[in-house]
């Protein structure tokens, strides 16, 4: 699959996996130059035309870049798109959900 901006990706891509490399140093080993590619295209530049940046801009932003600012955006995402649910069919949920009937007073 090709990342988006796939022109300028190939231009900082040198950098992506320069920082790819520093986060393995610290452990964090399971992302790839894509994941941080996708990170500054959906929150490092979110309001910005990317098509416009400077290089310079791009690999400033790129080395700027922490593990744990990654790290939160990920689990941020994650939890965004997480469906609890979503292999429980809706009468099986609507029966989890349901309250319980009363139980008659003991006497």
């Amino acid at each position: 699959m090709m990342p988006d901006y796939a022109d300028q990706y190939e231009k900082v891509l040198p950098f992506l996996e320069s920082k790819l490399s520093e986060f393995y140093h610290f452990e964090y080993d399971t992302f790839t130059s894509e994941d941080l590619w996708q990170y500054c295209i959906k929150k490092k530049w979110r309001k910005k035309d990317i098509g416009e940046m400077r290089l310079y801009e791009m690999v400033n932003d790129i080395m700027d870049m922490t593990a744990s600012d990654f790290v939160a955006y990920h689990q941020i995402e994650g939890l965004k798109g997480d469906n609890w649910f979503s292999d429980i069919k809706q009468d099986d949920l609507e029966q989890l959900l349901r309250p319980s009937p009363k139980k008659p007073d003991s006497i």
